[in-house]
């Protein structure tokens, strides 16, 4: 069986709530393809860092709870719940302090052990629930 924490997914999202942009370069390909819900998605690791960027800034302590990764060959999936704060306005949803929890899916397609194509499968009607 193997450890969650040691997928490429896991790593991913583990980094990106510490802030530890950086750490995408060994994560994604050059020209990595993200599918995301609000129009979030992107087409290089370098959107992928600001996109991140940008969310932890307008969301200072998102967290990405992995409650559990199947892996088949190169394709990792991860259910997740993400939860925060918003602090500021982001992907046209208003800040003011609401916090939310949301579910959400993880589908990575990996080559050469690190993310070729990502989906992002996410419950965002408590996120378009908040006001700014």
């Amino acid at each position: 069986m193997t450890d969650p924490r040691e997928t490429v997914v896991f790593r991913w999202l583990a980094a990106g709530d510490a802030g530890d942009l950086n750490a995408f370069d060994d994560l994604f390909h050059q020209d990595a393809v993200v599918h995301a819900p609000l129009g979030l998605s992107t087409a290089s690791v370098e959107e992928e860092k600001s996109v991140w960027a940008d969310a932890l800034a307008a969301m200072p302590g998102i967290r990405h709870d992995v409650q559990e990764v199947v892996v088949e060959g190169d394709v990792e999936m991860a259910r997740v719940v993400v939860s925060g704060t918003m602090a500021s306005a982001f992907a046209g949803v208003g800040g003011a302090g609401g916090n939310f929890r949301i579910d959400q899916a993880v589908i990575t397609h990996l080559r050469a052990g690190k993310i070729a194509e990502a989906w992002e499968i996410a419950d965002v009607s408590a996120l378009l629930q908040i006001r700014g």
